[in-house]
C-alpha cells in the first residue's frame, strides 16, 4: 500500500472504490483536502434529498429483519468487527492521518477505542438488553415484563475531529439494540468514516443496515431529522441546539454531545512533573481539536510559579511534524477555518493584553494550517478565549487561592463536558470531582482514563449536551422500554362477591403486609 493519497488502497480497495459506499445519485461530488498537504484528496458523491429518503426507506424496510436477529448473533458480528479493526490497522491509521491531519498516535488511539467499543457491546450487550421482571401490586397474580424495544432508524450525525470512532462508535450500540442507520459523516473526513463503514460489512452487517448518505448539514439535515426516528448527533454546541429544536418539535428522541471549555484544577499537592506532563498531552491531543480536551488550568497559588514553569517546558518540547510516522507528538488542524479562529482567539487575547509563554505562530512550513501549541497567562473575562471554546492548541493559565476559588472557577460558564483534578489526595479529588458540572472527571488524567472505560457512560451537562455514550446509558438510549403485564386468577377489580368497599379493605391489608415485609 503506497503512502500517497492518489494510490492509497484499503482492503484492496481504491478511494474511488470506498467513496461508492455513499448513497448518492445526483451525479454532483465535492471534494476533500488532505490537512497534511492541502492538496486533494478525494472526490466525494454528493447526497440529494431522493437519496436521503432512499436511503432511510431502505433502513427502515430492513429494521425488522434485522430486529429478528437474536442479540447474541448481532454481538457476535461486533467481535468480528473488533477483529478486523486489529487486523487492518496500519491502513486505518495512514488514512485517518491523511484524512484529518492528527499524528499517527492520535489516530491510533481512535483504533483504539473503536475496538474497546465493540467488544465491550458485543459481550456486555446481550445481558444488558435482556428483559426483566417487575415488582407488581399483587406479585402472584401479575406478571410484568419489561424488555427493550428498538426505536427503528437512527439518524447518526458525525464529527470530522474523530473520523473513525466518532463516526462508528455511537452506531455500534444502536445496532446492537436492534435498530438500522442512516449515517451523514463530517464532510471534512468522510473516508475515515467509509473506511469504517467497509468493515463494519466485512464483518457481516447488511449494506441495508448501515446506510451512508453525504454532503453538508443543511441540505442532508432536514430529511434525517424529518424522517428518522431518533437522531444521535456529535459536533458543535450551537448545531446541537438547532437539531433539538426541529426534534423537540416531532417529540423525537435525540442524544447530543457537544463541546465545552473543559478545566483542569492543579493543587498545591499534586506531582507537578506528572501533572505538567499529562496537562500538555491532555491540551494538545490531536492538535487541540478533542471535546473532552483542557483550555483552561487552574493552579493553587503555592504551586504556580513553579507548575509554569515546568508546564511551558512540557509544551515546549512537544513535537510538532504533521506526517504519517509514530515520532510527531502533536498533529496539524483540520482546515482553514479552524486555522483561523485559533489566530483570531490569539490575536485578542494579545491585544486585550495577555501574555504568550510558548508557541504563539502558525507554521504553514509544516503543514497549511499547522499551528504551535500555544500557552497563555493573563487572560481576562472580556477575552474571547476566556470561557468561549477554541478548539484549537491554546491554552491559558490561571491561579486559585483556596478549594472553594477553584471550584467556582471551573464550575463558569453554561457547558460541562469534562475537567481534571491533579492531587496526591485521592479522597480529597473525589470529593472537589463532586463539586464540578462536568460530565466526566479525571483524576490525575486528562481525559483518557473516563474516555477508556467504556463501562462508563461519557457525555455533557448543561449546553455540553444531553445523553451519555458508553456503558448502559450507550445503548438503552437506543431504546424503548415496554412493559407487558399478564393478569392472573383474579382481576385488579372487585371479584368473588366483594363490592367496592371490601375490594378496598382486600387491598388495604395487601398494602399494609407488603408495609410489614418491606416490599418496594
Amino acid at each position: 500500500m503506497s503512502k500517497s493519497t492518489g494510490e492509497f488502497r484499503f482492503k484492496g480497495r481504491s478511494l474511488a472504490e470506498l467513496t461508492a459506499l455513499v448513497t448518492a445519485t445526483s451525479g454532483e461530488t465535492f471534494e476533500t483536502l488532505s490537512p497534511l498537504t492541502g492538496a486533494p484528496l478525494a472526490r466525494i458523491p454528493l447526497s440529494d434529498d431522493a437519496d436521503v429518503v432512499h436511503a432511510i426507506e431502505t433502513a427502515r424496510d430492513h429494521q425488522p429483519n434485522w430486529a429478528k436477529l437474536a442479540v447474541a448473533d448481532r454481538a457476535a458480528r461486533l467481535l468480528r468487527f473488533h477483529d478486523l479493526l486489529l487486523d487492518n490497522q496500519a491502513a486505518l491509521l495512514d488514512l485517518i492521518c491523511l484524512d484529518s491531519g492528527k499524528t499517527r498516535m492520535d489516530a491510533y488511539t481512535e483504533v483504539v477505542h473503536l475496538t474497546l467499543t465493540a467488544r465491550y457491546y458485543a459481550i456486555r450487550g446481550p445481558a444488558l438488553l435482556r428483559g426483566r421482571r417487575a415488582l407488581a401490586l399483587l406479585p402472584v397474580v401479575t406478571q410484568v415484563g419489561v424488555s427493550r424495544v428498538p426505536k427503528g432508524v437512527v439518524g447518526l450525525i458525525t464529527p470530522w475531529n474523530y473520523p473513525l470512532t466518532m463516526a462508528i462508535c455511537d452506531g455500534l450500540a444502536a445496532l446492537l439494540a436492534g435498530n438500522t442507520v442512516v449515517h451523514k459523516p463530517a464532510s471534512e473526513t468522510v473516508l475515515s468514516a467509509l473506511a469504517g463503514v467497509a468493515l463494519l460489512r466485512a464483518a457481516g452487517i447488511p449494506a441495508e443496515a448501515w446506510q451512508v448518505v453525504a454532503g453538508p448539514g443543511p441540505r442532508i439535515g432536514p430529511q434525517l431529522v424529518d424522517q428518522t426516528d431518533m437522531i444521535c448527533f456529535t459536533g458543535s454546541t450551537e448545531t446541537g441546539r438547532t437539531l433539538a429544536a426541529a426534534t423537540g418539535a416531532q417529540l423525537k428522541s435525540i442524544t447530543a454531545e457537544a463541546g465545552g471549555k473543559n478545566p483542569a484544577i492543579v493543587l498545591a499537592d499534586a506531582d507537578i512533573q506528572a501533572a505538567a506532563d499529562g496537562l500538555a498531552r491532555a491540551c494538545f491531543d490531536n492538535a487541540g481539536q478533542l471535546c473532552v480536551h483542557i483550555e483552561r488550568i487552574y493552579v493553587a497559588d503555592a504551586i504556580a510559579d513553579q507548575f509554569q514553569s515546568v508546564f511551558v517546558a512540557a509544551v515546549s518540547a512537544l513535537k510538532l511534524a504533521p506526517g504519517l510516522g509514530w515520532d510527531a507528538e502533536v498533529g496539524t488542524l483540520i482546515s482553514p477555518a479552524q486555522l483561523e479562529k485559533v489566530t483570531e482567539h490569539l490575536a485578542d487575547a494579545r491585544a486585550k493584553g495577555a501574555t504568550v509563554l510558548c508557541g504563539g505562530r502558525a507554521r504553514p512550513d509544516l503543514a497549511p494550517w499547522c499551528h504551535e501549541p500555544t500557552v497563555l497567562t493573563g487572560v481576562t473575562r472580556e477575552m474571547t478565549c476566556y470561557l468561549d471554546e477554541t478548539f484549537g492548541p491554546l491554552v491559558s493559565l490561571y491561579r486559585f487561592g483556596d478549594e472553594d476559588e477553584a471550584v467556582r472557577l471551573a464550575n463558569q460558564g453554561e457547558d460541562g463536558l469534562n475537567a481534571s483534578i491533579w492531587t496526591r489526595d485521592h479522597a480529597r479529588g473525589r470529593r472537589i470531582a463532586a463539586r464540578l458540572r462536568a460530565g466526566s472527571v479525571n483524576i490525575n488524567d486528562g481525559y483518557e482514563a473516563s474516555l477508556s472505560a467504556i463501562d462508563a457512560p461519557m457525555g455533557g451537562m448543561g449546553t455540553s449536551g444531553m445523553g451519555r455514550r458508553q456503558g448502559r446509558e450507550g445503548v438503552y438510549r437506543f431504546t424503548e422500554p415496554q412493559a407487558v403485564a399478564t393478569q392472573r386468577l383474579i382481576p385488579l377489580a372487585p371479584f368473588g362477591g366483594l363490592d367496592a368497599k371490601g375490594f378496598a379493605r382486600f387491598t388495604n391489608g395487601v398494602l399494609r403486609v407488603q408495609r410489614r415485609l418491606r416490599l418496594p
